[in-house]
């Protein structure tokens, strides 16, 4: 009966061993595998192609691919050989349904392997807009060694063809902050990004006018070659004009101009300010009350008066706090780590009296201003609603300019962007101010009214007052007599 038992077992093991590797073909019997080529293009699950050297176990080959991002897309291609001796090449085709001048192919026809060097890849480049329901083929030919098998050694999925399909095409663009200070020197130059998510075309890009401008003060706008990037594009802006006085704020705008073939999405008006200067002490630091950047799960709680079922209360909130990270010449700058080095290039500064909200990582967003309640219907996602992430939130004035327990704070001033599920974008203006204590030994009460303004979501401007502490233990809030906001379906 043991012996039974033990052959149905190995038999089993057997079958699975077959099952697991009919990709591949593993031989039986001790033999190594025959060398290969084959395409090796894979997405992850958000279908972004995942590129060489990254690698993922889980994942299969594909053998096509709906493209619609004007950027290079990267084809690799894997040899797959135990005792490669020599260089080798191979030989590949490729062909179009449609028109063969939109896009070109590096190399042209031949790719190389050595046998330190298993992968090689094929760049597939686009040049100007394609017409829907066409597609580039790319095609195994042959290799330089006869013995190397083209495709997998199955018939199942041999992956010696990988068919492009041009989809639709997504050139959306955007700002990737939305508020940038400077310090108001003549000759002065900050940089700039615009974002393509999905990349452009140059030559469309020449004949474009990307801005519309409502300018405070006089500067020039000049940008980068293009060259190979396809993703962003920086711009940088000289100022002509000295506006140092601080007790003057100055602003600028730059707004993304919305095209049939460029809309424009995400944070689409960009700030550029130069704000009243306060006499400040850094030692203070008040924004240190409110981060803690060694605990990544680490949040500020605070409640907002608000409509709750046809009823004002407070409403409770949590969300991710940050320092603003600044370089060591911002007057507010002040130091957080050496990183344990001498070398001061690679010292951490941040802003003594900024604090903002943001995830860690990702693409997803927090509740900055528990301001997912203000909404139904909102897209969270990063790309559609930047402004749940508000990385530059409050600023803080000590009294006498150097109290480490009370002040003054504000809502830095800025336009936000909220989009809806179905990508239907709200620019809304935020301010407020307030002020901030330490109501009990290292618990600390910021307490502000937020403005909202909007006239299509609120008919104008609409209000509410907030608390918000470094702990999530804090006292019980009593009602207060105002009117509260109600929830708005975007």
């Amino acid at each position: 009966m043991n012996r039974i038992k033990f052959i149905s077992t190995l038999s089993i093991a057997v079958i699975l061993l077959l099952t697991s590797c009919s990709k591949d073909d593993y031989k039986l019997g001790g033999e190594k595998t025959d060398p290969f080529l084959r395409f090796n293009f894979m997405t992850k699950s958000d279908n972004i192609p995942l590129e060489y050297p990254a690698i993922n176990a889980n994942l299969v080959p594909k053998n096509s691919f709906e493209n619609k991002s004007v950027k290079t897309l990267k084809v690799p291609v894997a040899l797959t050989s135990f005792s490669l001796k020599n260089a080798v090449t191979a030989y590949f085709s490729a062909t179009t349904t449609g028109s063969s001048d939109g896009f070109s192919v590096n190399p042209k026809t031949e790719l190389s392997f050595l046998p330190n060097k298993l992968n090689d890849t094929i760049y597939v480049s686009f040049d100007k807009r394609w017409k829907e329901n066409q597609s580039i083929t790319l095609k195994l030919e042959s290799t330089s060694d006869p013995d190397i098998h083209i495709g997998n050694l199955n018939t199942e999925a041999l992956n010696d063809t990988f068919r492009i399909d041009l989809g639709t095409i997504s050139t959306n663009y955007t700002f990737p902050v939305s508020k940038i200070d400077i310090k108001g020197i003549k000759g002065e130059v900050i940089d700039f990004k615009v974002n393509f998510p999905n990349g452009f075309f140059p030559s469309e890009i020449d004949n474009l006018t990307l801005f519309k401008f409502l300018n405070g003060f006089e500067y020039q706008l000049t940008h980068d070659d293009y060259g190979n990037n396809r993703s962003s594009i920086t711009y940088h802006l000289t100022l002509l004009e000295d506006i140092q006085n601080d007790d003057v704020y100055y602003e600028s705008t730059i707004s993304l101009n919305n095209t049939t073939d460029y809309p424009a999405t995400g944070n689409t008006i960009l700030q550029i300010v130069k704000p009243i200067k306060s006499p400040r002490d850094i030692l203070a630091n008040p924004a240190s009350k409110f981060y803690d950047l060694s605990n990544q799960f680490y949040l500020t709680y605070g409640e907002n008066w608000f409509d709750k079922s046809g009823t004002c209360a407070w409403q409770a909130f949590n969300a991710f706090t940050f320092p603003v990270v600044v370089t060591k010449d911002n007057p507010n700058a002040i130091l957080y780590s050496d990183k344990g080095t001498t070398n001061p290039n690679d010292d951490i500064y941040h802003d003594a009296f900024k604090i903002g909200f943001n995830v860690a990582s990702g693409t997803s967003t927090t509740n900055s201003f528990n301001l997912k309640r203000w909404f139904t219907n909102e897209s969270t996602a990063g790309a559609n609603s930047p402004g749940f992430n508000i990385t530059s939130a409050l600023e803080f004035f000590p009294d006498n300019g150097n109290s480490k327990t009370s002040g003054k704070v504000l809502v830095i001033p800025q336009f936000i962007t909220i989009a809806s599920t179905t990508k239907s974008s709200h620019i809304i203006a935020i301010s407020g101010e307030g002020a901030y204590k330490e109501i009990s030994t290292g618990l600390f009460e910021i307490s502000f009214e937020l403005r909202l303004t909007n006239d299509e979501l609120f008919g104008g401007t609409a209000t509410s007052q907030y608390k918000i502490y470094n702990n999530k233990t804090y006292p019980k809030l009593n009602p207060i007599d105002e009117p509260c906001a109600k929830e708005v379906t975007l």
